[in-house]
């Protein structure tokens, strides 16, 4: 009943949890899929949290069946990209430069409040008595630190992602030129302003949705996602999506065309390889 709800929900462009509930009380439609049963939009959030390898698999399963049913023949498909906003504020990314300089100024602001305390123990040791005992922590000292081990964590995600990032870029270029059974190009070392595999000054990460990127779109510079979507050419069926992390569409061609490919070699009836043309 729920996988009904969600696909036509979905289908029918309705992707609020709370608002799916609210179909599912005042449409015909939705009451139909659910046989008048009403889920609260926590429990239909937890299932698609639950499930979403499922859905890929659900997805693979209709396209298959559309083609052995003669709908789409994966013949030319038709590959477009868009902008996916994540479900994360552009304002809760922070640069690297900006987190040092974050991390600099809470480590003093919680110095000082530490001399504060001492200060304040010591005398409320001559007011009181040294038995004098409070166990809460001063709330502005539990907030900095609270604030302080986000960007902390943070720092350390980023800095770990970039580091990652040049390793699979050196393990790329020997691949290379080992495939190429020749010595790699030499090029001039290029002086560098940060040390290789250490994270750029402009360089962002989210406290929200760390695998979200900040990406350029028709409404400005949002927290998205990549989308990758291939149409077959006759029937306008979606036959393949593919999500990613990456701005730049540059390298998204190949993966989005392996995707449709990869169902068309699994089903009898699509024997054609598929052409291509792909949208801006």
């Amino acid at each position: 009943m729920m996988l009904r709800v969600l696909i036509y929900a979905y289908a029918t462009g309705t992707f609020s949890s709370r608002k799916i509930v609210s179909q599912l009380r005042d449409s015909v439609a939705f009451r139909v899929l659910a046989e008048n049963q009403v889920p609260g939009h926590r429990s239909i959030r937890r299932f698609r949290a639950n499930h979403l390898e499922q859905f890929s698999d659900l997805f693979a399963q209709v396209v298959k069946m559309a083609a052995e049913a003669g709908l789409a023949r994966i013949g030319t498909l038709a590959i477009d990209g868009s902008k996916l906003k994540a479900n994360a504020s552009k304002h809760k990314a922070m640069s690297y430069a900006r987190m040092k300089e974050e991390e600099e100024q809470l480590e003093r602001e919680i110095a000082a409040i530490m001399r504060l305390a001492q200060e304040k123990d010591e005398g409320e040791d001559v007011e009181f008595g040294p038995d004098f005992r409070g166990d809460e922590l001063p709330e502005e000292l539990r907030r900095r630190e609270e604030r302080l081990e986000r960007i902390r964590a943070a720092k350390a995600r980023l800095e770990k992602r970039k580091a990652e990032e040049a390793q699979a870029a050196d393990e790329a270029k020997k691949a290379q030129a080992e495939s190429e059974e020749r010595e790699p190009p030499r090029e001039r070392p290029r002086a560098r302003k940060t040390p290789k595999g250490e994270p750029k000054p402009k360089d962002q990460e989210n406290f929200t949705d760390p695998d979200s990127r900040i990406m350029k779109t028709s409404k400005g510079f949002e927290q998205c996602y990549n989308v990758q979507i291939a149409v077959d050419g006759d029937s306008r069926l979606i036959v393949a999506n593919v999500v990613n992390n990456c701005a730049s569409d540059a390298g998204q061609l190949i993966p989005v065309i392996e995707a449709p490919r990869r169902v068309a070699s699994a089903t009898d009836n699509a024997s054609t390889s598929p052409s291509h043309r792909s949208g801006g």
